[in-house]
């Protein structure tokens, strides 16, 4: 599965035509995270080590630094592995009945998949360090509460706001949401004077696409802009 995922996102990337990324799961969860017995026996399966530098470690850092945004659509368990997979996503939408547990600790493990870079930036470090430890249960409404996800809804409006959503980022100017995403992204290690810069140099960049003359023409032109994301 970790060999699919990492191909799609390539493919995403490569794709001119494609402008944004929906990441969803068929079925009753999103992902429960790791297959224990595929790591229970190291000396004839493939060990935390391989796993991580072969399969999770590359599938979150394709997923930060796509040039396109991200979404993520979460019905049933997101747990382990699968929550922090679904929690560096650009935009994460969650179903009422979805949930995001810290799986981790129940097993003597310690958060992966970039659990402890981006939890503890999303809810602050007490939350993220006590949902790290108990695992407790995070359900949607919650994590929209606390500012983990962008939004719960009704699970039966689930694909349909999430469509709504990637329909609305693929017609967006994608060049500039490329540099907002890596100007975050950049803002979590950076100090006040080096974003002040970066914001410079991005804005400069942006004004000289394509996207922003669109844009500016026509809101001019009092009509719909059409964006190419160059």
């Amino acid at each position: 599965m970790g060999e699919q995922w990492l191909a799609a996102l390539d493919d995403a990337k490569n794709d001119k035509n494609i402008r944004a990324v929906l990441i969803n799961a068929h079925g009753k969860a999103f992902c429960a995270g790791q297959d224990l017995k595929e790591v229970s026996q190291p000396e004839t399966n493939p060990g935390f080590k391989t796993l991580l530098a072969d399969r999770y470690n590359p599938l979150v850092d394709k997923i930060v630094h796509m040039p396109k945004p991200i979404v993520a659509a979460v019905q049933g368990v997101a747990a382990g592995a699968g929550a922090n997979l679904a929690l560096c996503c650009d935009i994460v939408l969650a179903g009422k009945s979805a949930s995001f547990i810290q799986a981790f600790s129940a097993i003597g493990l310690v958060p992966d998949s970039g659990g402890t870079y981006f939890l503890p930036r999303l809810i602050g470090r007490a939350r993220a360090m006590a949902y790290a430890m108990l695992g407790d249960k995070i359900t949607a409404e919650k994590a929209e509460e606390i500012g983990m996800i962008y939004r719960c809804v009704a699970d039966e409006q689930l694909a349909e706001e999430a469509d709504k959503l990637i329909q609305k980022l693929a017609a967006m100017p994608t060049y500039g949401l490329a540099l907002t995403k890596d100007a975050f992204n950049q803002s979590m290690s950076n100090d006040f004077n080096r974003q002040m810069t970066l914001e410079e140099d991005y804005q400069i960049k942006a004004a000289n696409s394509e996207d922003y003359k669109e844009g500016v023409n026509a809101f001019l032109e009092k009509r719909k802009p059409v964006f190419t994301g160059k």
